[in-house]
């Protein structure tokens, strides 16, 4: 499912981006207003968590729209 794939495509990129600026997931929780568990969640996929979600994590991240459509294609 194209949902899916999307949701595992941008908990990759969140993982990615997050461990190039050199912060945890604890780290990244504090910035987006979250908990290390959601966090952990969002890099894996997991179904329950929101793209939305994922989208504004990445983007508190500094994340263009551009870096985040070649992210999802």
């Amino acid at each position: 499912d194209e949902y899916i794939e999307m949701k595992i495509r941008l908990g990759r990129y969140l993982q990615e981006t997050r461990q190039k600026k050199h912060l945890t997931q604890v780290q990244l929780a504090k910035i987006i207003k979250s908990s290390q568990s959601r966090v952990a969640k969002m890099e894996i996929g997991e179904p329950s968590v929101s793209i939305d979600l994922l989208v504004r994590s990445l983007f508190a991240l500094g994340t263009s729209k551009h870096q985040l459509a070649k992210a999802i294609d």
